[in-house]
């Protein structure tokens, strides 16, 4: 990873262009080229950014100064002297896509830092509370969808993708249970379309519908609630078995 602190400027060119006036600015340079332009304040997104696959070139700008004119020469070895003049540059970088027309072009006029690190390989994040997890628990506590449901397998194959769980209930029906952390109006015509489909199997109607999740919206409660479904609110810390702390009355 190389970070760059500098004063630039960016032109972007391509679907649309976009305009960085002049300002003191992070910029990270990743190991598949991938550049992308940070501010102080303001989203956690760049501010301009342009993603793998790309290319990157360093170029050394001479200036005329008879003209004002610049241009651009392959990048050599140079020390930069921060005595520079602020209209001069330092560097720029140009950024094109190798698929497409997409030219990020950065002007550095004052390097601050110039740094890479080697970050080794990263593991990843680990989520907790992620889908599975929620499809695990309720798998191995398969009684809170009703009392006497028994399950059937996780992941039950369709011909349109996989139904989260299927069990039984204490009547012997089958249940499809769509599992989502957040529900909404999606994820009701998600399990419409797999009840639907099951519906059709002799060997398994009557299937019922229920949609479980996190938090469900109030607009795809009252679509559940059309569609026959059962909405069930999917509680992560007691499903796991993480004990409240919090002070209780009784």
């Amino acid at each position: 990873m190389r970070i760059i602190v500098a004063d630039c400027s960016a032109e972007y060119s391509g679907r649309l262009n976009a305009t960085l006036p002049p300002a003191k600015r992070v910029l990270l340079i990743k190991a598949d080229s991938s550049l992308l332009i940070f501010s102080e304040l303001g989203s956690y997104k760049p501010l301009n950014w342009m993603t793998a696959p790309c290319t990157i070139k360093e170029l050394t700008p001479n200036f005329s100064h008879e003209s004002g004119a610049r241009s651009g020469s392959e990048p050599s070895e140079t020390n930069f002297s921060h005595e520079t003049d602020e209209k001069e540059a330092e560097k720029i970088l140009r950024v094109t896509a190798d698929k497409g027309s997409d030219v990020l072009e950065v002007t550095l006029q004052h390097i601050y830092s110039d740094q890479t690190y080697d970050l080794g390989e990263d593991p990843g994040l680990i989520k907790d509370g992620v889908e599975d997890h929620l499809q695990r628990y309720l798998a191995e506590q398969i009684e809170r969808i009703g009392k006497g449901a028994k399950l059937v397998r996780r992941e039950y194959p369709t011909a349109i993708g996989p139904v989260d769980i299927m069990a039984i209930n204490a009547e012997g029906e089958h249940v499809a249970v769509e599992i989502k952390r957040h529900g909404g109006i999606d994820g009701v015509e998600q399990l419409t379309r797999y009840c639907e489909l099951l519906n059709r199997d002799p060997l398994l109607a009557p299937v019922h519908g229920i949609f479980a999740a996190q938090t469900i919206t109030p607009q795809a409660q009252v679509l559940a609630k059309d569609r026959g479904f059962t909405c069930l609110i999917l509680d992560y810390d007691d499903m796991k078995g993480t004990e409240d702390d919090s002070l209780r009355l009784f």
